[in-house]
């Protein structure tokens, strides 16, 4: 089968096209023939560094990148029970770990993959994982109806699936974006959209109940001076605040966490029945041919992605 490799660690031209053999599958996984792959900053980033490649996949080389696919079973293990050869599939395979999504086929866990919904393309399917995985187990009960929730890069891959989600739980949704995507951040859901060109989040806001951050750094200690007291920010990266944000966060019982998505089937059930009833639907920024996967990745790199780079076979 063909597949994309990283032969080394380095930039998107150390992505090569070739020949490696069809994976087998264990009894409790199925073969995947992938039609779509979702390409997301954690597939991007860690390639060009040795020592984070090594920590995610291992010593050995090369490697093939990805986690978030869309396909059809062309085949099942034994103790499969859920899933059968021909049903349409998406889901993020063996996140933390190795998914080896950039192939045209790939074994993965029954337990991390959900039927498609009939309403949506591969394309779209593919989409709607990782990121909208993250989303969701960021918010899913910890959002309440009526609260106030601020979502960070409102536009991006996470961003754009969180300010739809929130909505769907009843929170009143105010994001960060650029001018220039503020009809969209508005037209996906959210009532508020903070230009952050222009202004501080930090000056115009208080009393949120709820953050979630997918930035970091001086955002993220920004953005617990404006949660309500008792309040919670959430981020995707890791919580390193400054002793002076620590000591606010105590005084004012606000809590500062953060959260590593993870694959679950149980999960991708409830993204698809958000797709099907059209509480979410992914943004599909730009799709690329597999043969292209390079140029894919140097899209993802520009950071100015709005919603999902797709990579089609």
């Amino acid at each position: 089968m063909k597949a994309i490799v990283l032969t080394k660690a380095g930039g998107p031209e150390n992505l090569h096209l070739t020949e490696v053999q069809k994976p087998s599958i264990k009894e409790n996984e199925v073969l995947v023939a992938v039609k779509a792959i979702s390409l997301n900053p954690a597939d991007v980033k860690p390639k060009y560094a040795d020592e984070m490649l090594s920590m995610m996949y291992g010593k050995e080389r090369p490697i093939i990148l990805g986690w978030d696919i869309a396909g059809t079973v062309t085949e099942i293990g034994a103790a499969v029970t859920n899933l059968k050869v021909g049903d349409k599939v998406f889901g993020m395979v063996n996140f933390p770990g190795v998914g080896n999504a950039y192939a045209e086929f790939v074994a993965a866990p029954e337990a991390h993959l959900a039927v498609m919904p009939n309403n949506v393309s591969f394309i779209e399917a593919a989409a709607t994982t990782l990121a909208a995985l993250t989303a969701l187990q960021i918010l899913e009960g910890k959002v309440k109806k009526g609260g106030k929730v601020l979502i960070q890069a409102g536009s991006g891959g996470v961003g754009h699936f969180a300010i739809q989600i929130a909505k769907s739980f009843g929170a009143y949704v105010i994001t960060t974006a650029s001018a220039k995507n503020k009809g969209f951040v508005l037209s996906i859901g959210a009532d508020e959209a903070i230009d952050y060109h222009t202004q501080k989040f930090e000056e115009v806001l208080s009393d949120i109940d709820f953050v979630l951050d997918t930035q970091g750094g001086k955002v993220l200690e920004n953005s617990v001076k404006v949660l309500k007291n008792g309040g919670t920010v959430l981020t995707t990266v890791a919580p390193d605040v400054s002793e002076e944000v620590k000591a606010i966060a105590k005084k004012e019982n606000k809590t500062i966490t953060n959260i590593l998505v993870h694959s679950n089937a149980e999960d991708m059930y409830t993204l698809k029945g958000m797709l099907e009833s059209g509480a979410i639907k992914p943004n599909i920024y730009k799709t690329f041919a597999f043969e292209a996967m390079a140029d894919a990745h140097r899209e993802v790199e520009k950071g100015r992605t709005v919603g999902k780079v797709i990579v089609t076979i």
